[in-house]
């Protein structure tokens, strides 16, 4: 190999990793728009967050079952806990395990564009809480995956689901002495597109 190859191949290796990382985020562009929102937000809390492809696949795998059935809830085929747990995704011992329990998963139906389900979502106090990290709990999510699925024949057309939770660690304590989990598990976005 030559020396400008050498060269080359340094100078694009950051890029492709850069690129390859991005698209763990989301399953589009519109996705990935809607994490560059939430990481990049002057209100968000954390100070990092990363981009996981099993909860980009999970968010995916949620947002078509609820553009076939026309729906936009939590609880399909179990609750958002169970379903990252059930794909292999390890969640602290903490987060709730009842059929209802919601630490981890916001989700929005009717919003055509990632400014526009944004604004939505932190209007809602219980998402803008999550998905900025406003309480301790929530600010030891670090990990994140988002869908978006646009499907014309479907009530809402468009359906989003960001999962942002704590990625596995070894010692996978609480950081922080929590007064309480909150659960969100009653607590759906839809724009008004149907009236």
């Amino acid at each position: 190999m030559s020396k400008l190859h050498f060269i080359i191949i340094l100078l694009f290796f950051p890029v492709f990793v850069l690129a390859n990382e991005i698209d763990e985020c989301g399953n589009n562009n519109e996705a990935r728009a809607l994490v560059k929102l939430i990481k990049s937000d002057n209100q968000q809390k954390r100070i990092s967050i990363r981009c996981n492809s099993l909860l980009t696949e999970a968010a995916e795998a949620k947002a078509k079952k609820m553009s076939e059935l026309g729906l936009v809830v939590h609880n399909l085929e179990g609750g958002p806990n169970s379903r990252l747990r059930n794909l292999g995704y390890k969640l602290p011992y903490y987060y709730g395990y009842d059929f209802n329990s919601n630490q981890v998963e916001a989700i929005a139906g009717g919003y055509s564009d990632a400014e526009e389900v944004w604004d939505a979502f932190k209007r809602s106090e219980l998402h803008r809480t999550h998905l900025l990290g406003d309480l301790d709990f929530y600010k030891e999510q670090d990990e994140i995956g988002v869908a978006f699925i646009k499907k014309w024949e479907s009530p809402h057309v468009e359906y989003w689901v960001v999962y942002l939770t704590k990625g596995y660690e070894k010692n996978q304590t609480k950081l922080a002495e929590f007064t309480e989990i909150p659960n969100k598990s009653l607590f759906i976005i839809q724009h008004d597109k149907l009236k």
